[in-house]
């Protein structure tokens, strides 16, 4: 095993951060992953092929990912199919993989994963965790000479959902884990909302308002002065800013207008004023990730070390990169730390990547090959053989000692319950595809 490829797949709800160990440590293959559908040219675009699309206007997304879990593989493996054999350009079936997952990842989810990698790729083996847990292998939390932290609070805001996520000696607290439903896909669609309804119809827009978002919108470190700022001079004061639209058919791209900066009438912009910081505050209300979400997860943890989840806060997704989300967040979290305790939040300079580049670390050590699931392991025992080595959100369920039939009907008539609920994502749309007509499969049989 030790000869094989490594695949580092960081796999999430809006993009894919991929490569080889060993070439693409530094330099992940960055790809949308999404079907894309593009009005202006009338073509489709599938994961890494949106990079050749020249009109951004009015893009329809086909997304695999919806409520934060992977539930359309007919469009997943289209993705993946173009991932591995034309853009990395790897035999599968002689290499392993490292993939991430959602947190809370449903069981029928989980078998479905391994079926697409044993069976349908047929990767000799692979290890699939989440990203919060792949953190204390990467450097964010790294100091010289010292050993990483063995707790440590990870705060994953992504593309579906926040996730408060507890480490301890690189394992995750599941009974601490905490979850705000806010991700970079509701503040984009907030902002396109407001908008519309304030300036410009930009509602089949969602690409150029999640750049607009991307480049103008920031977490104001006191809100309330900020909007009494922007409201007794709405066009003359520090913060509003022109964001000028692209232009796709003279090849410009989308950009904040300089000051003083004169424009001819072919130039159509956007002026955000307020909506540059009330757009992330969503993040802060009115579910709080200072106030509420934080202590309660730290709450739950040893009351002999929740000092040091204090000093070990870590941040990692793509809302985390919004200027000001840490001095904000620190702030906040001091006033509510116990006065005895310190309050450390490390932001990563490139927060999107952290758990690639962890996940790379990780897969470099020799105990990688300790962690996963050979093919023949999963030839013999099916799925069991993964629930058995991956460390699951239900430990004490597995664990535990046996019950009696009447507890585990019990808790079999509360799983029915769970499962009803309106937040539960949508019945997952296996692949329909037969094994070895994707161009995966194709690409092995030439």
């Amino acid at each position: 095993m030790d000869s094989l490829n490594t695949v580092v797949l960081d796999n999430g709800a809006s993009t894919i951060k991929a490569g080889i160990l060993g070439i693409h440590n530094d330099q992940p293959l960055i790809i949308s992953n999404a079907v894309v559908r593009s009005k202006g040219d009338s073509s489709t675009y599938i994961g890494h092929e949106l990079a050749k699309c020249r009109d951004h206007t009015s893009l329809r997304f086909r997304l695999p990912f919806e409520k934060g879990f992977l539930v359309d593989w007919d469009a997943q493996k289209a993705i993946w199919d173009g991932l591995f054999s034309d853009f990395l350009r790897i035999n599968t079936a002689e290499a392993s993989l490292l993939i991430t997952e959602p947190y809370f990842n449903l069981p029928n989810i989980q078998d479905v994963y391994d079926q697409f990698v044993f069976e349908e790729y047929e990767f000799q083996a692979y290890h699939r965790c989440t990203p919060a847990s792949l953190v204390p292998h990467g450097l964010l939390l790294a100091s010289p000479g010292l050993l990483p932290p063995e707790c440590l609070l990870v705060i994953d805001s992504g593309f579906s959902f926040t996730h408060v996520v507890p480490v301890l000696n690189g394992a995750v607290v599941w009974d601490a884990v905490k979850r705000i439903d806010v991700g970079g896909k509701l503040l984009t669609n907030h902002l396109k909302e407001i908008v519309s309804f304030r300036q410009w119809n930009m509602m089949e827009e969602t690409h150029i308002v999640n750049e607009v978002k991307e480049a103008c919108c920031f977490v104001s470190k006191d809100f309330d002065r900020d909007l009494e700022i922007c409201r007794v001079q709405p066009t003359q004061n520090d913060i509003v800013q022109e964001y000028i639209f692209p232009d796709y058919s003279a090849n410009r791209p989308g950009r904040i207008r300089r000051p003083g900066e004169a424009l001819g009438d072919a130039y159509q912009t956007l002026t955000m004023n307020n909506e540059r910081f009330t757009v992330p505050e969503i993040l802060f209300h009115p579910t709080d990730i200072g106030y509420a979400t934080v202590a309660a997860s730290i709450s739950h943890l040893p009351q002999d070390l929740q000092g040091l989840f204090w000093a070990n806060i870590a941040l990692i997704g793509g809302n985390t990169a919004l200027p000001g989300l840490r001095e904000r967040l620190t702030s906040e979290l001091r006033s509510l730390a116990p006065i005895d305790c310190g309050v450390a939040v490390y932001a990563s300079e490139h927060p999107t990547l952290e758990a690639y580049y962890a996940a790379v670390a990780f897969a470099a050590r020799p105990e990688f090959t300790q962690c996963v699931v050979t093919r023949e392991e999963y030839l013999e025992m099916g799925s069991n053989a993964c629930r058995r080595k991956f460390r699951d959100w239900k430990p004490a369920e597995r664990e535990a000692p046996s019950r009696s039939r009447e507890q585990a009907k019990g808790r079999g008539q509360k799983n029915q319950v769970d499962d009803q609920d309106d937040d539960s994502p949508p019945p997952t749309k296996k692949s329909t595809r037969g094994r070895g007509r994707g161009r995966g499969s194709s690409r092995r049989q030439a």
